[in-house]
């Protein structure tokens, strides 16, 4: 059974790893939303491209995020993300090291 609760850890580190990398990238977009660069620059679009799904998806969902034209999807954002980092993920962690 020890070989499956490790496995689980394992993959639950991977997911924890990329919502902490998520985390900062969402960071990164809303930084460059301020300062407006070149939207043809490959490192502008990937972040854009990997952020703009989940902030239009909180747009839809909650409305109210825009304010007086300061969109606060972002916010939604890292605050779900670390809701999942400190609840859902220490949850399964606990789990696995019961399973072990």
């Amino acid at each position: 059974m020890f070989v499956f609760s490790n496995f689980f850890i394992a993959v639950i580190s991977v997911v924890d790893t990329v919502l902490a990398l998520y985390f900062w990238i969402v960071i990164i977009s809303a930084l460059l939303s301020w300062i407006n660069p070149d939207p043809y620059n490959p490192i502008v679009r990937i972040i854009r491209n990997l952020t703009e799904p989940a902030f239009d998806l909180v747009r839809r969902w909650f409305p109210f995020t825009n304010l007086g034209g300061v969109d606060l999807s972002p916010i939604v954002v890292l605050i779900a993300i670390q809701f999942t980092r400190m609840f859902v993920i220490q949850s399964l962690y606990q789990m696995a090291a019961g399973i072990g």
